[in-house]
């Protein structure tokens, strides 16, 4: 595991933790520090880093449910995702937040708002392979 001085770290499960460390990292710019696989090919354990910051990643259940498969069987669920906003999701700082909307973009990220300026500092918000939301913002 990686050490720093990282006092929160974000932990996010995938169906397929492997594929989405992939994405994460060619997608969103994160870069690739741990990856552990069970017997099955599964991904036990995996770190990607942006800067000194961490986010552990696993797949922790053949019966885990990402957000978006999930919200095909739940009206509920399925419901919350018809906003833009950012729920259970991770906030990340980037230097040039235009820039990376567009990679984001340009991979295949699903785009829930163009990138807005004012108030804290320019941002987008967006969801990853499997649902999970994120926001990106430069400091404003």
């Amino acid at each position: 595991m990686s050490s720093n001085n990282q006092q929160v770290i974000p932990m996010l499960a995938y169906e397929d933790g492997v594929e989405a460390m992939n994405w994460l990292c060619k997608t969103f710019g994160f870069l690739e520090k741990t990856k552990m696989l069970d017997d099955n090919g599964r991904l036990a354990h995996g770190e990607i880093a942006m800067g000194k910051s961490i986010i552990m990643v696993a797949s922790p259940s053949p019966d885990y449910q990402s957000p978006a498969h999930h919200s095909e069987m739940c009206e509920s669920m399925a419901r919350w995702r018809e906003v833009p906003y950012i729920f259970n999701g991770v906030l990340v700082y980037v230097d040039d937040v235009k820039k990376h909307f567009q990679t984001a973009k340009d991979n295949g990220a699903v785009i829930l708002s163009d990138v807005e300026e004012g108030g804290p500092g320019s941002r987008y918000r967006v969801e990853d392979l499997e649902g999970h939301r994120w926001m990106f913002m430069e400091r404003g």
